[in-house]
């Protein structure tokens, strides 16, 4: 008689997340969405960023006998942390500086354990845009993908019309990294499929 699969709790109400995770046959029993603050500190650099807003989703959704799993992503142009595009003004300055040039996404994964151990992975991807047109900015900008979305666009939708490169993770790029996403949970012990 096998034991009963352990509780995984998912600290994002992101569909992008959970999809990700069903490609490596992983379900959550449940999702939790965070109220934290996300903005930059002072100084912060990218990468920190990254792995203190997942670190602070993993404690905000902590749950008692549950192995919880957080991420977050952040994309950054050298030192400069891009936002989460909520208006078109937003995502156009975001589009234009991307416009023709390498930038850098970066997923930060935390996963606690029930026992209390937590272990954390760092993805980080290149990523090159084509040089965007007026036009073709105006017409990403319609299709309404970029809204709520780190550096003012998706990846996975039309933008990928003009990526010229992309060295990495590209699910990191979509929101989670599944190689290291994968380490951790065989790591801490979470049976994967």
């Amino acid at each position: 008689m096998s034991e009963a699969r352990p509780r995984l709790i998912l600290a994002s109400a992101s569909p992008r997340r959970r999809d990700l995770l069903a490609q490596i046959g992983v379900v959550p029993d449940a999702t939790l969405s965070t109220d934290i603050d996300e903005t930059p500190r002072r100084d912060e650099l990218p990468r920190a960023l990254a792995q203190r807003l997942a670190r602070a989703k993993a404690e905000a959704a902590a749950t008692e006998g549950a192995f919880v799993l957080a991420a977050d992503t952040v994309v950054a142009v050298g030192r400069r942390i891009l936002p989460k595009a909520e208006t078109e003004d937003q995502a156009r300055a975001c589009l234009a500086l991307l416009s023709g040039r390498r930038h850098r996404v970066l997923s930060a994964v935390v996963l606690r354990a029930p026992d209390g151990r937590q272990a954390e992975r760092l993805a980080e991807t290149a990523v090159t845009f084509a040089r965007l047109t007026p036009a073709q900015i105006r017409a990403y900008l319609a299709c309404g993908e970029w809204h709520g979305k780190a550096g003012g666009y998706a990846i996975q939708g039309r933008i990928a019309a003009h990526v010229r490169f992309l060295g990495g993770s590209y699910s990191g790029v979509v929101g989670l990294p599944l190689f290291e996403t994968a380490q951790l949970l065989r790591g801490l012990g979470y049976p994967l499929p």
